[in-house]
């Protein structure tokens, strides 16, 4: 093994050290640790120490970070945000230039050991300088990975300044955003002052407006009690009973007279129209009363017979103003129903091309007692009737046996026992009206259609039941929205 001669340490301390580029740059600031490994390859020794993410990851993760957020922040945060970040790459731009100065000073350390191995070189022979050969190849290793380690570290150093002036252009355009922000919040404040301050000297003028109409409305009642003593004082209590008692006997003598004369104006309007019909070749007869039939009479000798002429009844309003025909009552005798309550009905008979007309005297009254009668009724969930079929389908019934005629709130039945003619639900197929036709029973009678193809004719104990079957299941078929009437009547 050759000996090394001091010459060659004072020789190296002399020699001259040639300058280091300027793009050399050093990651760390201490001399990696390496060692030998197959085919005398350089490997880094593995780091005990966890450096964490390098500075690039930390850039595309706080970038990132900063995106999610943009459109959660307000203006002032996303200011506040920017300034912060700014200074984040301004110190790490710091950080990055202090590293320049330890990569420098690894440059020079390497240059100097190859340099002194290069020397070394020279002086040795043998397995010796193989082993200078050998370490000058590590060194040259060395110095390119610390060459591209640079090289890195110089592509993170221009992201952080990319970054560092888009986070300032940013913070720049987030201040003049907050500004701008400012300017308008400070015109509304100034234009809400303005309305503050208008609705308050509204609200002023109000108040004094409030206050002079008050002390007048004071002074008005203060006159009127005035006034209200002043004619307390003047009527005794004794005069103002007997004004009292004359109002009355004046209220009363008021609808006496308006009873006699509306008694009075239905009597003329009923000899105004019997005048009419003595005069016509036909007369009625009967009561105008529910409960009971109207008949056409011949009031003359030259009177065509009824047999030969065409019958056509009516429903008039009270006052004439209109008229509905009634359907299927084409015959002299009309049994009255509750529908011609409070309309005055009218007769039409058509002979030899020549019209006469007939007209009650008045409105059809009501029958006393039927209303409450009607009432009691509706307490009950379902209603019973004794009847008999006179038609059924439009064909005489030859049995007379007794059935019951049920009227309930959803449907109405008929039975006999426990055989059922017919249930039906009320519907707008259904038909239910007094019987049209000249039959002695008419007033006791009633047709009823449950639906299409089925219908009957049925005759009631009384006239009373008759009409209320009828009222009570029209006021039931009122509830479920159904509207019960005869064929083509309007109700």
């Amino acid at each position: 093994m050759t000996k090394i001669s001091p010459e060659f340490e004072e020789t190296v301390n002399m020699e001259a050290m040639l300058p280091v580029s300027v793009d050399v740059s050093f990651a760390s600031n201490q001399f990696p640790k390496y060692k030998l490994g197959p085919d005398n390859q350089i490997l880094e020794e593995p780091q005990d120490v966890n450096q964490g993410p390098s500075l690039k990851e930390v850039i595309e993760e706080e970038t990132t970070h900063l995106s999610e957020q943009h459109k959660r922040l307000s203006v002032r945060d996303l200011a506040c945000k920017f300034d912060k970040n700014l200074a984040s790459a301004a110190k790490l731009s710091d950080e990055a230039k202090l590293r320049e100065v330890p990569s420098l000073e690894g440059h020079v350390i390497l240059k100097k050991l190859r340099d002194a191995l290069e020397f070394l070189k020279g002086r040795l022979a043998g397995r010796n300088k193989e082993d200078v050969e050998k370490a000058i190849s590590m060194v040259e290793a060395l110095a390119v990975k610390l060459t591209q380690k640079e090289g890195e570290l110089i592509q993170e150093k221009f992201e952080v300044k990319k970054l560092a002036s888009f986070l300032k252009q940013a913070s720049e355009d987030a201040k003049r955003l907050v500004n701008q922000e400012k300017s308008f919040a400070c015109a509304e404040i100034e234009s809400a002052r303005a309305v503050v301050q208008r609705i308050g000297e509204a609200l002023d003028e109000q108040e004094k407006n409030s206050d002079e109409s008050k002390k007048q409305n004071v002074e008005g009642l203060v006159d009127e009690v005035q006034e209200a003593r002043r004619i307390k004082l003047l009527h005794q209590p004794s005069k103002v009973m007997g004004m009292e008692h004359e109002l009355r006997a004046l209220r009363a003598t008021i609808r006496e007279k308006t009873i006699i004369s509306a008694k009075l104006q239905r009597e003329l309007t009923m000899c105004k129209r019997a005048a009419e019909n003595k005069s016509s070749l036909y007369d009625l007869d009967g009561s105008e009363t529910l409960g009971s039939s109207l008949r056409i009479k011949c009031a003359s000798d030259a009177a065509p017979p009824l047999s030969k002429c065409s019958i056509q009844w009516y429903r008039m309003s009270s006052d004439c103003s209109w008229k509905q025909v009634i359907t299927g009552a084409t015959k002299s005798i009309y049994a009255l129903e509750p529908l011609d309550v409070g309309r005055t009905l009218q007769v039409e008979i058509v002979s030899n091309g020549q019209k006469v007309d007939l007209m009650t005297t008045g409105p059809i009254e009501p029958v006393s007692g039927l209303g409450t009668y009607v009432e009691t009724l509706m307490q009950k969930s379902n209603s019973e009737f004794n009847v008999t079929i006179s038609q059924m389908n439009g064909q005489d019934y030859s049995s007379h046996s007794v059935h019951v005629f049920h009227v309930g709130k959803m449907r109405m039945k008929l039975s006999r026992g426990w055989i059922t003619k017919a249930r039906e639900n009320y519907s707008s197929l259904m038909q239910l009206c007094g019987v049209r036709d000249d039959r002695s029973t008419a007033t006791k009678a009633l047709f009823w259609q449950g639906r299409k193809g089925l219908s009957f004719v049925l005759k009631f104990e009384s006239e009373r039941e008759r009409n209320a079957a009828i009222m009570l299941a029209r006021k039931y078929a009122n509830d479920c929205n159904v509207m019960l009437a005869g064929p083509d009547d309007q109700v």
